[in-house]
């Protein structure tokens, strides 16, 4: 039984491993370079393919990046990916997000950008998805995670040949309270829109630079 599970393990992990290569193939680059093009650390943890969570639907073109908020407060990155992930046994629901920045402004990939996920109802078709960690049930992103959220959006955005005026909240598309704060706050998300805005003027220096 522990040469099954042992064996098993290692299969899992050659899984993963095989799946982070083909992402970062897609692109062209892996977290190191993504950080020297202004994005933060990207920790890439592929969902297992399944219906509930990772359909593997192409998306052809990426016309908008999408800031959600996790509804789950103190919950962790990993919580919330690991959530996605077991839906596949669950079927309780089609849920998922590309990208999942936590409460340290840690990142953690979900979905690669090139595949569909289930957050942005009638946009999943264009849209990557960022969900937010937040401390309380305000919905606030404590520093750490805006930080992070203002760098991942930028970068996607520069990738993706996308402005400031592409960054929607999940509000913009079905007028859903998401995300919380910056639904209800709307000096907030103006200025969060205005900092991303800066921030893709800096990654696109960036870029020239390599």
């Amino acid at each position: 039984m522990g040469c099954w599970y042992g064996i098993n393990n290692m299969q899992e992990r050659e899984r993963k491993e095989q799946e982070v290569l083909l992402e970062q193939e897609n692109s062209g680059s892996g977290p190191e370079q993504w950080q020297k093009e202004g994005a933060p650390y990207i920790d890439v943890e592929l969902l297992t393919p399944n219906e509930y969570s990772r359909p593997q639907i192409p998306i052809e073109s990426v016309k908008y990046i999408a800031i959600h908020y996790t509804a789950n407060p103190g919950a962790t990155a990993m919580a919330n990916r690991n959530y996605f992930e077991n839906l596949a046994n669950t079927h309780e629901t089609k849920v998922s997000s590309h990208f999942v920045i936590g409460l340290d402004g840690e990142v953690v990939q979900c979905i690669p950008t090139s595949e569909m996920s289930y957050a942005t109802n009638s946009r999943n078709v264009d849209t990557v998805s960022i969900e937010c960690c937040h401390q309380d049930e305000t919905g606030k992103f404590n520093d750490a995670t805006y930080d992070s959220a203002v760098k991942l959006t930028a970068w996607l955005c520069v990738r993706f040949g996308l402005t400031s005026e592409n960054v929607i909240r999940h509000y913009d598309v079905t007028g859903k309270n998401c995300p919380k704060y910056y639904v209800e706050n709307l000096d907030a998300w103006i200025q969060m829109k205005a900092d991303i805005a800066s921030q893709i003027e800096v990654d696109y220096k960036l870029k020239n630079i390599q």
